[in-house]
Order: structure tokens, then C-alpha cells, then sequence
């Protein structure tokens, strides 16, 4: 049986190129970086060319305003709560979205118990935020604006350049979950004036377990992890350098070029399966907007009158591997905050979506293959 990989926004499979320098690393690179004999300097060297790719991928200032971290949760759970009981003085009220990853809304949820305010900004049915919403949010008090760049089961992409200016102009920090993001869209920290950016390595063909957080030189917070004094002593843990080095090859393959061209690549296949779905008569409507400049290699899709779980299991029996939404939910019998804030609670919406997110190895032809089964399993649901 064929077997179509279809979940990349829940991780992706790792560059053979990135497998190689990890191979290699770990053949002959095994010092602790904090070392000072020669294997440690060794290590300390590929550690340092690390940062320095990553640091120039997002237009950083500075090299050590890159803190290798465990992946996107530790980064944003860094970024929100070590911001928030650092700031606390200044002020306890922070403002994020309804359509943040649980990374960002559990740490969110987890200062205000103790004692920290939260506005949370609507959607409309594209995704995005208002402008106007975030303006009337901003108080005195504000001290960190959290805002996920890409949404991880719509694709909405966040007006950040917009977003940044504002922020700006108030006392608050501006953070953003860049974690679907980066990789696909061009990043500059400088001019969108992000001072606090999350990533993680296993959704652009890297390693997993493995991420960064950037922090401009304004933000000055403690590590969430304690311990010794690695990363500039920002965050403790005797580095994964093998690992590190995988996460800046990956970084290495995708520049502007590239990454306009998996934007484009994404969005061919995202419009072959529309009219392949419209062309068989299959009732469906797209979740969220379809404008350019959205993260491509996400479809979220409504079918009218099939129950999401079962769409996924005939799926998996066709060996098609696609998500209900985000993987870190993955077997909640809760329905999706994402497609709740964009539709509502008693939208059928959010019983009846999938979300098909497209990486490199994907192929036409894997499209012509899904439209078929999406075609047969739709039709036997609506009959059952």
C-alpha cells in the first residue's frame, strides 16, 4: 500500500543532507562545549558557526542574541513566563490571541493564576487579528504582546510588520511564535522590531527536541531552566551539538529563494486538491483565508456532514496520514480553540475539518491519489 505523508505542520521528515552533518557531529564531535581543552573547543566552534547562521537567518543584531533552547514549548514558555514575573513591577497585564499554540495559552493560563491579567484578541473568520483590537488592548501596564506569526491549523499569517510598530510605541515586550513560520517566510527581528522569537528545528527538516529563542538586547529575563552557565549563561543544559549543527544545515538549505518556491510549491498543491475536491462534486469549504502571503503548506478543510475521526481513520486505511488539528492535542475529545474562535462554538465546522499540511517530499501525485480516497470516503460517510 502506498503511504502519503500529509501532517508536515505536526513535524516533518529530516533533510538527508541534515542527517548527514548530525552523522558526522556525532562521529567526531563529542567535547562539551564549555570545555576548554581541544575537545571543547571543538565543540564550542561548531556551536558558535551554529548561532551565526541561525543569528543572520533572522537579521539578529548580534550572534548571542541566539539561545538554543529544547523546541518551541521551552522558548515560549521562557519567553512568556520569565518576561512576566521579570516585568511584574512594571505591570501585570499581557495581551496574546484565541488562536495560540497551547505553548502559548498554558503558560498564559498559568500566570493568571497567579495573579497576572490576560487579554485575549478575537479573530474574524480569516485568522487574523484586528489592528484596531490591539491598540484598544494596550494598557500602561502591558509588558508582553504575544502573537504567533503563522497559525499551526489555518495558516493565518499575522500582519507582524504592522504588529511590531505598534507594540513599539508602548511599554511592552513583543514576542511571536515563529515556529511554523520560519523556514517558510523571510524573518527580520530588526524591522518588524520582534524583541522575543520562538522556533523549533523538527518542523523545517531538522532535528527534534531541539529549538531557539531570540532575544533582543533590551529583554533581559533568567532562564526558565536552571542550572550552569551555558548559553551565555541564558539558559543551563550542556549543549546537543550534533544536533545543533543539524538545525543550521537545515537553516542553510532554505534561503529567500527556496522558501519562496516551497510557498509555491504548497500553494499549487493546496489549489490541485481544491479543484479536485469541486471537480467530483465533494461538499467541503476551506477553513480561514487563502490570501498569498498565508503559511501555504497548511489546508484546513470543513466536510459538510463527516465526522472528523472517521475521516481520519479511513484515511490512515488508505495509508493517507493527515491531522483533526494540532498534533499536540491529538487525542482530546476537545474541539478545536482555533476553529472555535474563528466560527464559534456550535459551528459543525469543528467536527467535521482536517487539516492537510504539505512539506518537500510531497508530489502531485500524491494529490491525485488523495483527491480519489477524499472522493470514495466522503461519499460512503455521507451514506452511512
Amino acid at each position: 500500500m502506498e503511504h502519503i505523508y500529509l501532517d508536515n505542520a505536526a513535524t516533518t521528515p529530516m533533510d538527508p543532507a541534515v542527517i548527514e552533518t548530525m552523522t558526522q557531529a556525532m562521529r567526531t564531535v563529542f567535547g562539551n562545549a564549555s570545555s576548554v581543552h581541544f575537545f571543547g573547543r571543538q565543540a564550542r566552534k561548531v556551536l558558535d558557526d551554529s548561532r551565526h547562521l541561525i543569528a543572520q537567518s533572522i537579521n539578529a543584531t548580534q550572534d548571542d542574541q541566539i539561545v538554543f533552547t529544547s523546541g518551541g514549548t521551552e522558548s515560549d514558555n521562557t519567553a512568556i513566563i520569565e518576561t512576566a514575573l521579570a516585568r511584574q513591577s512594571q505591570g501585570k497585564h499581557l495581551i496574546s490571541t484565541a488562536i495560540e499554540h497551547e505553548a502559548i495559552l498554558k503558560p498564559l493560563k498559568y500566570l493568571e493564576g497567579l495573579g497576572f491579567e490576560v487579554t485575549y484578541l478575537p479573530v474574524d473568520q480569516q485568522g487574523l487579528i484586528s489592528l484596531a483590537d490591539l491598540k484598544e488592548a494596550l494598557r500602561p501596564d502591558t509588558t508582553l504582546v504575544s502573537i504567533m506569526m503563522g497559525n499551526n491549523e489555518v495558516g493565518s499569517h499575522q500582519p507582524i510588520h504592522e504588529i511590531g510598530q505598534i507594540v513599539a510605541a508602548s511599554n511592552a515586550w513583543f514576542h511571536t511564535d515563529a515556529v511554523q513560520a520560519y523556514g517558510l517566510l523571510d524573518i527580520d527581528v530588526q524591522a518588524d522590531q520582534i524583541d522575543l522569537l520562538s522556533t523549533s528545528a523538527h518542523k523545517l527538516n531538522g532535528p527534534k527536541f531541539l529549538g531557539f529563542l531570540y532575544r533582543s538586547n533590551r529583554v533581559k529575563i533568567p532562564s526558565l531552566i536552571k542550572g550552569g552557565d551555558q548559553e551565555l549563561k541564558r539558559r543551563a543544559g550542556t549543549e546537543n551539538i550534533p544536533a545543533i549543527a543539524g538545525f543550521a544545515k537545515a537553516v542553510s538549505l532554505l534561503d529567500s529563494k527556496t522558501k519562496a518556491a516551497k510557498q509555491a510549491k504548497y500553494a499549487e498543491l493546496q489549489q490541485q486538491l481544491l479543484r479536485g475536491l469541486k471537480t467530483n462534486g465533494v461538499d467541503f469549504a476551506v477553513n480561514g483565508g487563502q490570501s498569498p502571503d498565508k503559511l501555504q503548506h497548511v489546508l484546513n478543510l470543513w466536510f459538510k456532514g463527516c465526522q472528523s475521526v472517521p475521516l481520519l481513520t479511513n484515511l490512515d486505511l488508505h495509508g493517507i496520514a493527515a491531522s483533526a488539528g494540532s498534533a499536540c492535542t491529538a487525542g482530546s475529545v476537545e474541539p478545536s480553540h482555533v476553529l472555535t474562535a474563528m466560527y464559534g462554538a456550535t459551528s459543525p465546522r469543528l467536527q467535521e475539518s482536517l487539516r492537510f499540511s504539505f512539506g518537500s517530499q510531497n508530489t502531485a501525485k500524491d494529490i491525485t491519489y488523495l483527491v480519489d480516497v477524499l472522493t470514495k470516503i466522503t461519499q460512503k460517510l455521507k451514506r452511512s
